[in-house]
């Protein structure tokens, strides 16, 4: 059964006619998502420290976002996350998951660096995974200026972001010289196939539909290929042995259920350690609505403590 809380939202979603993403330019919605996150998300917490960088990348600079949680000094050495924002690939920014970002990084006690990747129409695939790629590899080079420990570093990210921390994760680990301690896959995207059965059984009535995954897909895959290489459908590469432990939270009612769910086995079955969770009751996008939805607050304190056991030697 749907959350009440959920039930509410959608509801509320539905009574007051927002329009839903596909119905938008790429402008608009982008616009529109800045815009309503105050409705569902929590206040943003302070933290110690939080700084504005760039990292060069093969496209051009790339934003980033740094965090260090209260009640570390300037000169602790940190882990580190390495968070990508969700969104499709054609929406979201730092500013979207800003609340979020803070959150993980106080509750983990790990500094977090958020990356604003390039997306589609105008930037499609693979600038995304190259940035993403690109960006780690800077917060790798520049650990000591960052004050973070190299050796404790983490990718993670939500929806999108998910789909690229595990495409970093599963680049790294073929480079052999980007090592990833630990991915953290929140509603992970995988097989820009959607073939999975909740693409069907879910793809009405929960706020993320079909119509909206496939308005994502036009916008940042220009060729039908690319669903088929594993930088844009990370499940469908050959090899998904000896990485690093994964911790992937899934939601009930969500089309990329399915997807989250085949990628923590393929995990598994490889030999590469994974946990999953599943918020049986929620939508997509869930983690985000702290101010609306209880169980989004349990679930971020369940990612945090998931990176504070993984980085904590």
């Amino acid at each position: 059964m749907l959350h009440p809380q959920a039930q509410a939202l959608l509801r509320l979603i539905e009574e007051r006619k927002l329009p839903p993403t596909h119905t938008l330019s790429p402008a608009d919605a982008r616009k529109f998502y800045r815009e309503r996150r105050f409705f569902t998300q929590p206040d943003p917490p302070r933290v110690a420290d939080v700084r504005d960088l760039e990292a060069r990348g093969t496209g051009g600079p790339i934003p980033l976002r740094a965090y260090r949680p209260l009640g570390s000094s300037a000169t602790d050495l940190l882990p580190a996350l390495v968070y990508y924002h969700g969104g499709g690939f054609v929406i979201g920014d730092l500013d979207t998951h800003d609340t979020l970002c803070r959150e993980l990084c106080n509750l983990s006690g790990c500094a977090v660096i958020a990356v604003d990747y390039r997306m589609g129409p105008e930037q499609p695939f693979p600038a995304a995974p190259d940035d993403c790629i690109a960006a780690t590899r800077w917060v790798r080079d520049n650990a000591g200026a960052l004050k973070i420990d190299a050796a404790r570093l983490a990718v993670g990210g939500d929806s999108a972001g998910g789909n690229l921390a595990a495409v970093v994760t599963l680049a790294a680990r073929d480079a052999g010289d980007l090592p990833i301690a630990f991915q953290l896959l929140i509603y992970p995207g995988t097989d820009w196939r959607c073939v999975a059965p909740s693409h069907t059984t879910n793809g009405q009535g929960y706020l993320l539909t079909q119509e909206t995954i496939a308005y994502f897909r036009g916008h940042y895959l220009a060729d039908a290929g690319h669903q088929l290489d594993w930088r844009a459908s990370p499940l469908l590469h050959e090899n998904h042995a000896g990485l690093p432990p994964a911790f992937v939270l899934i939601a009930g009612y969500d089309p990329l259920r399915d997807e989250g769910l085949a990628y923590a086995q393929k995990l598994t079955e490889a030999g590469s350690r994974s946990t999953l969770v599943n918020f049986e009751r929620q939508i997509h996008g869930f983690i985000t609505m702290g101010r609306v939805l209880d169980e989004a607050n349990v679930a971020v304190q369940m990612c945090a403590a998931q990176l504070r056991h993984a980085l904590d030697r």
